[in-house]
């Protein structure tokens, strides 16, 4: 066959999903409502679910050894769960940062100063997620959707053509966010909805508890989109705000 001839319109696959969010919005619940979902837990985040509609899940990792036969057991063994939630992605990056300064020959005291320094530790880290982020692509293969879910963080960006301002981000290195914001189909930062209230310069901001989910290019935080959206989604309780974009894949 020539390479011409391999030349096809590409099937639909599953999402590759990042949620990023404050503690107690709900990124948990959220990735709950994607079709069968199995929790791998890197924190308990499930208590906050009631019982009725607690989702099937791995036990808690104890440790980085812990993840990869759980991720291998979904990509090689058969079973009927659609999704994998990864939470959080966040708490991961630590048990990696943990891995690498207790595994340093050198006993480094901290990050810094692992395998020598000059950044090779945050190196090492950012190979251990990349390394889940190529192992969730066989899931998406056999027809899973992924979805990793991230604690806020905040950071300074510095434009070379503009002033400096504060966004909200992912909570780890700027080195180990790339395989989960450049390589998924979308990245939603989950907010609640706010507006002010008040007259003249007195105003506070005030919320319903009403959540949205911020899925277009912001300046005040990462999130990013395939499928042109370009206002908040509402968030409703036990629904998927994403549930239109979700396509089915055929399990291999």
């Amino acid at each position: 066959m020539s390479v011409l001839e391999q030349i096809s319109k590409p099937k639909p696959r599953p999402l590759a999903v990042t949620i990023i969010g404050e503690a107690g919005l709900g990124k948990t619940s959220l990735g709950a409502t994607f079709p069968k979902p199995i929790f791998i837990r890197a924190e308990d985040g499930l208590k906050s679910i009631m019982h009725s509609a607690v989702p099937d899940a791995f036990p808690v990792l104890k440790s980085v050894e812990d993840l990869w036969p759980q991720l291998w057991a979904l990509a090689k063994e058969d079973h009927a769960y659609e999704t994998v939630v990864i939470d959080t992605v966040s708490t991961l990056d630590t048990m990696f940062t943990d891995w690498v300064v207790d595994t340093d020959p050198n006993k480094p005291k901290s990050i810094n100063q692992a395998l020598g320094g000059y950044g090779a530790g945050y190196n090492m880290v950012s190979s251990q997620h990349r390394r889940l982020r190529k192992g969730c692509e066989y899931l998406l293969d056999r027809g899973m959707n992924v979805v990793f879910l991230s604690h806020a963080d905040t950071s300074t960006v510095s434009p070379p053509d503009g002033n400096q301002y504060t966004r909200y981000t992912m909570r780890m290195h700027d080195k180990s966010m790339q395989p989960y914001v450049d390589n998924v189909d979308l990245v939603g930062f989950l907010r609640l909805e706010m507006f002010t209230k008040g007259d003249g310069d007195v105003k506070k901001a005030i919320s319903t508890g009403d959540r949205q989910l911020v899925c277009h290019a912001m300046s005040a935080n990462v999130s990013k989109n395939r499928f042109g959206i370009t206002e908040p989604l509402e968030v409703k309780q036990g629904e998927n705000p994403l549930a239109a974009y979700i396509t089915k894949g055929e399990k291999a």
